[in-house]
């Protein structure tokens, strides 16, 4: 595997973003890009130019780019880092889980292969972060995820929360707040418009984790949008 170290942080992070985007699409376009980094699309099509003569990249213009799997090991590396020190913050330093994406930010670039593997040992070999989001292993492969967001789930299915994905801290606050973690159980009762406005929720039940009885909760589909679920 070629070492992160010898790329860049804005290398790594283009490679980093490229993998999350892919979620939506194979090959993903320049302006997705753009506009998850913040910078121009000009800016973005240089860089990928750079990447694709590393072989890092597969780039033709107007069809968006892929990873080659040079290029996926990288990434890889990275978000093992990154979730790992996320883990590590909040498992061994307090952190609640809506503070520890912007540290693990600055620090994912910055960790010796010999740090995340002490991290690792630490934290018992983890699989999860504490998102719900599965931690790439050493040897660069990653567990299966569910693409079914709770948005999506029709009226009277149970599912289980696998992992929210998004890193504002206020959404990760109100979610908590609710109760709706990962491995959290629950049944959506129905989905509705309400007060006129286009707006759309959905009330839950969610299952006591001792067996008690299930509570009701409303819930707006935006933030619905951002939770991921398997079926129970």
């Amino acid at each position: 595997m070629r070492e992160t170290s010898a790329l860049s942080e804005s290398m790594q992070d283009y490679l980093k973003t490229i993998f999350a985007l892919r979620m939506n699409s194979d090959r993903v376009t320049t302006n997705a890009i753009a506009a998850r980094l913040d910078v121009a699309a000009a800016s973005v099509t240089g860089m990928l130019k750079k990447l694709a003569g590393m072989n890092l990249v597969e780039y033709e213009r107007y069809q968006g780019v892929r990873l080659t799997p040079a290029g996926e090991k990288i990434a890889l590396e990275v978000i093992r880092h990154h979730r790992l020190i996320e883990l590590y913050l909040t498992e061994a330093m307090g952190y609640s889980w809506d503070r520890v994406h912007d540290e693990a930010e600055r620090m994912e670039h910055a960790i010796s292969e010999e740090f995340e593997e002490r991290m690792a040992q630490l934290l018992g070999d983890p699989k999860f972060d504490p998102h719900g989001n599965p931690i790439p292993t050493k040897d660069g492969n990653i567990a299966s995820f569910s693409r079914r967001r709770l948005s999506q789930v029709g009226s009277g299915e149970t599912v289980r929360i696998e992992r929210i994905q998004n890193e504002d801290p206020a959404l990760l606050r109100r979610v908590a707040a609710l109760g709706l973690m990962p491995r959290t159980d629950l049944t959506v009762v129905r989905q509705s418009a309400s007060n006129g406005s286009g707006s759309v929720t959905i009330l839950l039940k969610i299952f006591a984790p001792d067996g008690g009885d299930s509570r009701p909760l409303r819930l707006e589909h935006d933030i619905a949008d951002h939770i991921f679920v398997n079926e129970d």
